[in-house]
């Protein structure tokens, strides 16, 4: 029996359950946002909940990989990321 979808988050490369991910998506603005439905069109990137693996991602380029287009992922995606995930962790 499956556990069901996994993927790889694009800062630490941990293979884990989709639903412990957060998946954003590079919109047609070149913006990155949370896609807290999991259905947004366009390519999405998975990454940890952890504060880390959120630093990370804004600051190696890993988004610009995991998209394969310049996208902008300014500080208001720190605080939506963290915003479901400390919801999510009390």
């Amino acid at each position: 029996m499956s556990a069901g979808p996994i993927r790889t988050c694009v800062a630490c490369r941990s293979v884990r359950p989709k639903r412990e991910l957060i998946r954003l998506v590079c919109g047609d603005d070149n913006r990155v946002r949370v896609d807290s439905t999991g259905r947004a069109p366009g390519r999405g990137a998975y990454v940890c909940r952890s504060p880390g693996c959120v630093k990370a991602v804004q600051n190696r380029g890993r988004l610009a990989h995991a998209f394969r287009k310049s996208c902008e992922a300014g500080i208001d995606l720190s605080e939506e990321v963290r915003g479901p995930w400390r919801r999510e962790s009390r």
